[in-house]
């Protein structure tokens, strides 16, 4: 599903934030990265996002291989690839329904195909009753609900969560996991980017530690080692 060999990026020529990462990502699996601020968890979200480009190696994402992307292929590639972000980034003046709609709405999607998609996503995530509302009037949990249903619109292959629980307490940050689990058990990837050491400990998955540019542990039943 997801392969980089040898992958190195620096941003000035002189300071590697990657340095000469390998790694396989099988399809179907749910792994956490973990590591320190500057570990160069970042960019490795970046660059399977095609906001960034490797410098050395290569990154693949099924046959494709993104590091020879052109800027045109990069919607085609964002619709394989799932993403949730700490700060949900939805629309203030749209409601939750709305938001969803409008990630189908700007890759051209019609009418009667966003209204078949939408409510079956909005219930997956356990909103089909708050559809109506804007994002001020709903939770920070329940915010995060509405970034996963716009994330799985496309019915992507890969769910790239990156911090997703960050600005959540602690039971809305075990909902949100708990919903990744389950969309994970439907043969979705999962890419969990995270710093929360009780989430990666408790959910006893494959972890990926990163530090300084450098992945330092691979362990397919891991805990937070840092």
């Amino acid at each position: 599903m997801i392969t980089l060999e040898n992958v190195s990026k620096s941003y000035d020529h002189k300071h590697k934030v990657l340095k000469d990462i390998s790694l396989h990502i099988k399809p179907g699996e749910f792994v956490s990265i973990v590591g320190q601020s500057g570990a160069g968890k970042t960019t490795f979200v970046r660059l399977l996002i095609g906001e960034e480009k490797a410098d050395d190696g290569k990154v693949m994402i099924g046959d494709w291989d993104i590091t020879r992307l052109r800027r045109r292929e990069v919607p085609f590639l964002r619709r394989q690839i799932g993403v949730i972000f700490q700060d949900f980034k939805l629309l203030p003046k749209k409601t939750l329904e709305e938001n969803v709609a409008f990630a189908l709405q700007v890759s051209g999607g019609k009418s009667d195909k966003i209204n078949k998609i939408v409510p079956s996503v909005l219930k997956i995530v356990g909103l089909d009753d708050k559809k109506k509302r804007y994002p001020h009037e709903v939770s920070g949990g329940e915010k995060q609900r509405a970034a996963i249903a716009r994330a799985l619109v496309h019915q992507p292959k890969i769910l790239l969560a990156d911090e997703p629980t960050g600005n959540l307490d602690a039971i809305n940050a075990d909902e949100i996991i708990n919903l990744l689990l389950r969309i994970n058990k439907v043969g979705t990837t999962v890419i969990l980017v995270t710093h929360n050491k009780e989430i990666v400990n408790r959910l006893n998955r494959r972890v990926i530690t990163m530090e300084n540019g450098q992945i330092i542990s691979n362990q397919e039943h891991g805990r937070y080692l840092l």
